[in-house]
């Protein structure tokens, strides 16, 4: 297998740099059939048509940073991290941005802030975490709660086709229509969404957040192309370039750590604060506080109520110090019955210090051994902000039925939950177990009225579980909407439809893991444990 001659990027069929790109930061490892890094816009559309020509499945990558399996596939990787010119240029005058999608959201918002603005939506993993990528899944963060998922933050994106073609498509209905993918969707895709409008407002979920599936929602009341490419997973082309919306950067800023003794008291809590216009609303589950508590050799944390069942972490945003002190004011008020203590912290160490509790969970999961793993399996439901102490406790009880151990965490201003699984290697039954709770708990944030995917996408991870969510109507416009921009069906296979095998398999972990040479394996672990996805993964096939 060998590109034209004209292809002056990296094209690589060799065992080792086929094995450096079988794993992302999910549970996935699947080794590729090729590695492509083109080099510019030209070698990207090259490599599309090449592969049109030989009907070989491209599966697009940024850092490798995606939890569910959309970065990883049997196709040719396409890393885009290399990519040139890298564009990075802030348009203060309008606060606008143009970014090449191989910056990362660290680099946009830190040259945006000596402008006095950035672009909120921001995850944990924003050193390294791509905007490609981040347009791809939708990406959100803890401000998502005051300032939206990066949708509304995306004004135009230049695309490269599953024909080979490159064109702008951009909001308020400015399209390169000459583009024959974007004829097609006007032609068969576009009719068949309106014909089920109301269907599609039925059948998709009053939730704050939403990844699952493509955004048929945001579309209808949009009109703008734009909505649909972000958050899917690189299965309707090549994101290349991305203009951004930015926002001023508020001056004062505050936190609150709320304490909390009884699940029960979310579904009243949150509510209360989101009124007060939170610019993040954080939750900690006791499993959270416990797994922080053992690492430091304590029974409890300083400060934190033993009897405390979940910790809330609040963030105020306001123009001037005396809005900012009238919110934290408020805030004390409304929590004062609900809560077993409440900290503020007014100054930037104090909020640091309050923050950092947030943090401390991150270097105790990669410092697990390798009998004791962390799985992100059930790991992005998005339930009723009504119903959040009712999911957390579901998680709790079906985990402990089986023996798992679970760390909960996650944006509770949306009920947006996270979940580390920690997986004892070394029990016989564990994958059945695994496979038994992903289950469980799909099925109850379902019953809740709940998505299974608030911000990281479905991947290969949750595809399968689409048509319970949506019924298969709903299910059959994907297919329609994916088969107007792609319709050899090359770009990402079994990522968001049509999935390829059960959830739980193909993993980078026990007995049926794929055998990588012993040093690539221990480079990606090492690039898990320390949060390196930064690192171009040829260096560790070349070493």
């Amino acid at each position: 297998m060998s590109l034209p001659p004209q292809f002056r990027g990296s094209f690589r069929t060799d065992q080792r740099a086929r094995a450096a790109y079988a794993e992302g930061a999910g549970i996935y490892r699947i080794v590729p059939q090729a590695v492509a890094v083109p080099a510019d816009l030209d070698d990207l559309r090259l490599l599309v048509r090449w592969a049109g020509a030989r009907r070989e499945p491209l599966i697009a990558r940024g850092a490798g940073t995606a939890l569910t399996g959309a970065n990883v596939g049997d196709g040719t990787v396409v890393d885009l991290t290399a990519m040139q010119p890298r564009r990075l240029e802030i348009h203060p005058e309008n606060r606008t941005a143009l970014t090449s999608a191989n910056v990362s959201v660290a680099e946009l918002n830190d040259a945006a802030a000596a402008h006095g603005l950035r672009m909120p939506p921001e995850p944990s993993s924003r050193k390294w975490a791509t905007l490609g990528g981040m347009v791809a899944t939708n990406a959100a963060g803890a401000r998502t709660v005051r300032y939206g998922s990066v949708r509304p933050w995306v004004r135009a994106l230049e695309i490269v086709t599953a024909d080979g073609e490159i064109g702008w498509i951009r909001r308020g209905g400015g399209a390169d229509e000459p583009i024959a993918a974007l004829k097609r969707f006007r032609r068969e895709a576009e009719p068949a969404i309106h014909a089920v409008s109301s269907l599609i407002h039925e059948r998709f979920p009053a939730v704050r957040k939403n990844a699952s599936g493509y955004a048929l929602d945001a579309f209808l009341n949009s009109g703008d192309v734009v909505d649909l490419f972000v958050g899917a997973e690189g299965t309707l082309g090549f994101i290349t370039t991305i203009e951004w919306a930015l926002d001023p950067i508020p001056p004062a800023h505050a936190a609150l750590r709320v304490a909390l003794d009884d699940l029960g008291s979310l579904g009243q809590a949150v509510p209360a604060l989101l009124r007060l216009d939170p610019s993040a609303v954080e939750l900690l589950d006791r499993t959270f506080l416990d797994l922080v508590a053992g690492a430091r050799g304590r029974s409890a944390l300083p400060g934190v109520p033993p009897s405390a069942q979940a910790i809330l972490l609040v963030e105020f945003e306001r123009s001037s110090d005396a809005a900012l002190r009238g919110a934290v004011g408020d805030a004390v008020r409304a929590m004062g019955p609900l809560a077993s203590d409440i900290l503020t912290a007014l100054s930037p160490q104090e909020e640091e210090q309050l923050w950092a509790l947030r943090h401390a969970a991150s270097p105790i999961l990669a410092g697990l051994s390798e009998r004791r793993r962390s799985m992100q399996v059930i790991e992005d439901g998005c339930v009723p902000i009504a119903r959040l102490g009712e999911y957390v406790a579901c998680i709790r009880g079906a985990a402990a039925k089986r023996g798992l151990q679970v760390v909960i965490f996650g944006h509770a201003g949306d009920a947006n939950i996270h979940v580390n699984l920690l997986t004892d290697l070394e029990r016989s039954d564990w994958q059945a177990q695994v496979t038994g709770l992903f289950e469980e708990v799909s099925e109850e944030v379902l019953r809740l009225g709940g998505v299974p995917s608030g911000e990281h996408g479905d991947g290969r991870l949750r595809a399968g579980l689409l048509e319970r969510l949506y019924g298969a109507e709903i299910v059959d416009l994907f297919l329609i909407l994916r088969r107007a921009f792609d319709p050899s069906g090359l770009l990402n296979p079994g990522i968001i439809t049509a999935p390829d095998g059960p959830p739980v398999s193909r993993l980078k972990v026990g007995a049926e893991a794929v055998a990588l040479p012993a040093d690539i394996e221990a480079g990606l672990r090492e690039i898990e444990r320390s949060g390196g996805y930064a690192r171009n993964r040829l260096e560790l096939a070349d070493e």
